[in-house]
C-alpha cells in the first residue's frame, strides 16, 4: 500500500512542477513581449530603422559603380577620396534604391568590360552614348550634355576642327574623343592615345603633339591649371552622357531611370552640377 501512496504522491509533485514550469514560460514570454512594446513606445524610430535595414538587404545591399577617376569635374581624386559629379549622382541613385554605393576605379576602356563581366552594376564615367557602345551595354536616360573640345598651344595655327587634319592629336584612350578623332586618321591625322587626359595635355604642353581633343569640362580644368595652352571656342562634337548597365538588365535600368527622373524633378541633378560647374 505504501508503494501506491508514494507513486501517487510523486505523480502529484511532477504535475505540480510541470504546471509551475508552464506558468513560468508564459510569464517570461509575456514579459518579453511587453518589453518589446515598451521599446517601440520609447523609440518609435527603432522599428523604422529595422524596416529600412531589411529593405536595403532585400534590395541587394551594394550597388557597384565602375569609373575612371581621371576626368574632373565628373570623377577625380581628392586626397584619398573619389569625388565629382558622377560620384554624387551615383550616390543619390543608390540612396533612392536603398543601397550602398561602392566605387571601382579602373582604366576608362575597362569600364564597359567591368559591366559586361558582372564585376560592376553600372558605369558612370562621363560616358557618351554611341552606337558602338550600345552593342555591348544598355544606356539610361541622359543626365548631362557635353562637348568634345580642342586644346592647343596659345601660339598654335589650329583654329577649328577642320585644322586637325594632317596634325598630331592627343586623346584619352577609349573616350569619345578617341573614337571621333580616329575618323581623321584616313585624312592624314596621327592619333596619340594616353591612359589619362592629363598625360595628353602634358604632351601638348611639351610640344610632343599639336592638339588635344577631350570633353569640355575637363578641358576647362586642364587649361586653367596649365600655362601656355588654350581651348578653342568651336566644339569638335556635341554629345550626351548616360549610365551604362549590362545589356538586358531591364530591372536595374528601370530603377536607375526612375531615380534619375526623381532627382531631376527635385532639382537635385542641377544642384550637384552647380557644385562643380560654374555657369558662365
Amino acid at each position: 500500500m505504501k508503494k501506491y501512496v508514494l507513486a501517487f504522491t510523486a505523480a502529484l509533485m511532477a504535475a505540480s512542477l510541470t504546471a509551475c514550469g508552464g506558468s513560468a514560460a508564459e510569464t517570461t514570454a509575456a514579459k518579453t513581449e511587453e518589453k518589446a512594446e515598451d521599446t517601440k513606445a520609447e523609440d518609435p524610430k527603432a522599428e523604422e530603422t529595422t524596416a529600412a535595414k531589411e529593405e536595403t538587404e532585400a534590395a541587394g545591399g551594394v550597388l557597384v559603380m565602375a569609373t575612371n577617376a581621371e576626368f574632373p569635374p565628373y570623377e577625380y581624386h581628392d586626397g584619398g577620396e573619389i569625388v565629382g559629379i558622377d560620384v554624387e549622382i551615383a550616390k543619390a541613385i543608390a540612396d533612392k534604391m536603398g543601397m550602398e554605393l561602392e566605387i571601382e576605379d579602373v582604366a576608362f576602356d575597362s569600364v564597359i568590360p567591368e559591366i559586361t563581366s558582372g564585376k560592376a552594376d553600372m558605369g558612370l564615367a562621363g560616358m557618351t552614348v554611341t552606337e558602338d557602345r550600345k552593342v555591348s551595354v544598355d544606356f539610361s536616360d541622359t543626365y548631362a550634355k557635353a562637348s568634345q573640345m580642342i586644346i592647343v598651344k596659345e601660339d598654335s595655327a589650329i583654329a577649328g576642327p577642320d585644322d586637325l587634319k594632317g596634325v598630331v592629336v592627343g586623346v584619352q584612350l577609349g573616350t569619345t574623343g578617341d573614337i571621333y578623332v580616329s575618323d581623321l586618321e584616313a585624312e592624314g591625322t596621327t592619333v596619340e592615345r594616353y591612359n589619362k587626359g592629363f598625360e595628353a595635355v602634358q604632351a601638348l604642353s611639351q610640344g610632343k603633339i599639336d592638339a588635344v581633343v577631350i570633353d569640355g569640362e575637363p578641358a576647362k580644368t586642364f587649361v586653367a591649371e596649365t600655362e601656355g595652352i588654350k581651348m578653342l571656342d568651336e566644339a569638335f562634337t556635341e554629345e550626351e552622357y548616360a549610365i551604362a548597365v549590362k545589356k538586358g538588365n531591364t530591372e536595374l535600368l528601370d530603377k536607375i531611370n526612375g531615380a534619375l527622373s526623381e532627382l531631376e524633378s527635385e532639382g537635385t541633378l542641377d544642384e550637384i552640377v552647380a557644385k562643380y560647374i560654374t555657369a558662365e
